[in-house]
């Protein structure tokens, strides 16, 4: 029995709440069911993990219906763990505010890419000196359905080379410039303080950092004295390196650990809770095993509390699982993929091909909203 063996390990024991048995609707299945995380998602199983230093040693599947009374059966401090995640679980996760733009979170809701990169993903070919060519592909992604824009300047794809920030600063800043009056929520993907303060003051609304404030020591100052959300990544390793031989105990697990100090550290130096959102880096510093370990465990990340990013158009394990497919050649993985994070209530899909991405979740929607019609 769990409790009794969380007992005997002491404080070293830690608990996991991780949402599944995904239903298609609640009706009839009155205290079966739980909402997770305010969205279009129910689930009527919890699966319970408990790990030590070495790894997990314990799992069970507790139907919703028992689940308060299992966490009442554990010690402490695990009891007060397991019922702040159960909490969180359900919690509704509150709108953005980005500029004139309201982005709800009771759906998934698609951040679309702008690279403004020699390398860009997102267009095919580089867009480092073509500002207003970069802002007309931002415009269409937007009209396509995109509910943020993702720009960014540095290149973070595995051994990429540092960008100096001037360089940064000058690819990224007349982009949110042009599209400040369009009225579209801008997030801005950089990890150095001076093109954070640059592009917030050129119009961004959101930083989005892939190191989650541990590459720049300024950067931290930087957002704390803004009021704009963040997005925390996990990563492992920087660019250069992430992918020479990354190593866990567990991927899901140390991920959770990972983003939960993370978030402490940064609400410690002054951003408010409130302003968060997680991603668990799908592709940074993790083998083709340890992101599909992720992505099949992505509900667990909602015990966190707070919005989640998902990351994983047109990356590495699309073609790795094609027969080792060209990066224009991944749309259906892709699609794949934020489908399968929609389905475990992800409430940010980052993506470059946005309108093939949002006709899947109207379709998926559709879905939903006819399983949840009484």
């Amino acid at each position: 029995m769990i409790s009794a063996e969380i007992a005997r390990r002491g404080r070293s024991a830690q608990i996991y709440l991780r949402p599944t048995g995904f239903v298609d609707a609640p009706f009839g299945y009155d205290g079966q069911t739980m909402r997770l995380a305010g969205g279009l998602v129910w689930f009527s199983m919890v699966e319970v993990l408990a790990a030590d230093a070495h790894g997990r040693f314990d799992h069970a599947l507790v139907p919703v219906e028992r689940i308060e009374d299992f966490v009442d059966s554990l010690p402490e401090p695990q009891r007060t763990s397991a019922g702040r995640q159960l909490g969180r679980l359900t919690e509704a996760r509150a709108p953005l505010t980005l500029g004139e733009r309201v982005v709800r979170l009771d759906q998934p809701q698609v951040m679309g890419i702008v690279n403004v990169t020699p390398d860009s993903f997102s267009t095919g070919k580089g867009l480092e000196e073509q500002p207003a060519e970069a802002a007309d592909h931002a415009v269409a992604l937007a009209s396509a359905g995109a509910a943020i824009i993702d720009i960014g300047g540095e290149s973070t794809r595995p051994g990429a080379k540092t960008v100096w920030e001037g360089d940064e600063i000058a690819r990224v800043v007349p982009v949110i410039e042009r599209l400040k009056a369009s009225g579209a929520a801008l997030s801005l993907d950089t990890r150095k303080s001076a093109v954070m303060a640059a592009g917030l003051a050129a119009g961004a609304h959101i930083i989005n950092d892939v190191s989650a404030f541990t590459y720049d020591s300024e950067a931290l100052r930087v957002v704390a004295a803004s009021d704009c959300p963040v997005v925390l990544m996990h990563h492992q390793g920087s660019p250069e390196t992430m992918q020479q031989d990354p190593q866990y105990r567990d991927a899901l697990l140390d991920v959770y650990d990972w983003l939960e100090e993370r978030i402490a550290a940064v609400t410690a130096a002054g951003v408010a809770r409130e302003r968060l959102l997680i991603d668990p880096g799908i592709g940074f510093g993790k083998t083709l095993r340890h992101n599909l370990a992720i992505l099949n465990g992505l509900s667990l990340f909602h015990a966190l509390g707070l919005p989640i990013v998902l990351g994983a158009s047109r990356k590495r394990i699309v073609g790795a699982l094609s027969g080792e497919a060209d990066v224009s050649q991944r749309l259906g993985g892709s699609i794949t993929l934020a489908l399968k994070g929609a389905a475990q209530g992800v409430q940010i899909l980052r993506v470059h091909d946005v309108f093939e991405t949002v006709q899947a979740l109207r379709v998926w929607r559709g879905l939903r909203d006819e399983a949840l019609t009484p």
